[in-house]
């Protein structure tokens, strides 16, 4: 997080949106001016922006430590990136997706579960995985003023990934490599009836939209990828993805009993028995927030806690205090 402030071209300036404070680092090119996105205001942001010096003065030093870090875990059996995959997660976070409001989503994502809960996962059906999906907010985009550079269409293209035609020939959401058939996919909550394709202006592509997504992405937490010097990249909270991985195995088109909706289901509830012992505050009112949504959200989630008792009845101690 150190890194967001040390390579300032201009001046650090904040902008009001939608009642909330972003900080941008502004600066002029010839007759121009520019502004990159720095992130949303909080204490740790000002304190940094505040050492800004000292902080240059430290990069070699701290790149050097998070190196000897990413080592120390990877000699614990840490469950770290392939090169493959931290390669492009490295190359997608460079050119500023996770700055931008990218969140990465899916079973990738769950993987970075294993350091916020100090879990030990293993390389089961749980957590492997060779596609990567990326969300973000369509208005957060729009309004953020601030593009990826560079595209992202040449950064995958880089990795020999190609788009996926779509029935909108105008918009491109996902990206196939040739020699893995890796998909990367980008999303983008839905807040109408249909589940169109959206654009996301800041990172440069467009995103297909789903219903129940905006829950998942609000709020999301820093996490550190364990690749080389370590990606700094965001992941949904954990009890917001296990609630939603309960409402996603219940949406799946192939059926309950398919075996991604299994490996949804066996996701959600090894993160509902953790934090119901760990968090469980944090269990029951991100429980209580998606039932209170609505009909079709209690009914996705009773649907899959009939087919997992223990997680409901897990839950329901969590509430009870």
């Amino acid at each position: 997080m150190d890194e967001t402030v040390t390579d300032l071209r201009g001046a650090p300036t904040a902008r009001q949106i939608n009642g909330r404070t972003y900080w941008y680092d502004r600066y002029r090119i010839g007759t121009a001016i520019h502004e990159t996105y720095l992130g949303e205001e909080t204490p740790d942001l000002l304190d940094r922006l505040e050492r800004y010096e000292a902080l240059k003065e430290e990069r070699v030093g701290r790149r050097r430590e998070r190196a000897r870090l990413v080592r120390l875990l990877r000699s614990e059996r840490f469950l770290g990136l392939d090169g493959a995959s931290g390669s492009l997660i490295s190359a997608l976070a460079k050119a500023g997706t996770f700055r931008l409001g990218g969140v990465l989503v899916g079973t990738t994502a769950f993987r970075f579960y294993e350091g916020e809960l100090g879990l030990r996962l293993s390389l089961d059906q749980t957590a492997m995985t060779n596609d990567i999906d990326i969300a973000s907010f369509e208005k957060l985009s729009l309004a953020l003023g601030d593009t990826v550079e560079p595209p992202l269409n040449e950064v995958l293209g880089k990795f020999d990934f190609a788009p996926v035609p779509s029935t909108d020939r105008n918009r491109v959401w996902r990206w196939r490599q040739s020699n893995t058939e890796t998909l990367v996919e980008f999303l983008t909550p839905s807040f109408e009836e249909e589940e169109g394709v959206r654009d996301l202006p800041a990172l440069g592509v467009s995103a297909q939209s789903l219903h129940h997504l905006n829950y998942l992405i609000a709020e999301p937490l820093n996490a550190a990828a364990v690749y080389r010097e370590g990606i700094l990249l965001k992941i949904p909270r954990p009890e917001r993805y296990a609630i939603h991985k309960l409402i996603v195995s219940s949406r799946r088109n192939d059926g309950p009993e398919s075996l991604k909706a299994r490996k949804d289901l066996l996701q959600a509830e090894l993160l509902i028995e953790i934090l119901s012992e760990d968090r469980p505050a944090d269990l029951a009112d991100a429980y209580s927030d998606a039932m209170s949504r609505g009909p079709r959200w209690r009914e996705l989630i009773g649907r899959s806690l009939i087919r997992s008792p223990e997680s409901r009845k897990r839950i329901e101690l969590s509430i009870a205090g």
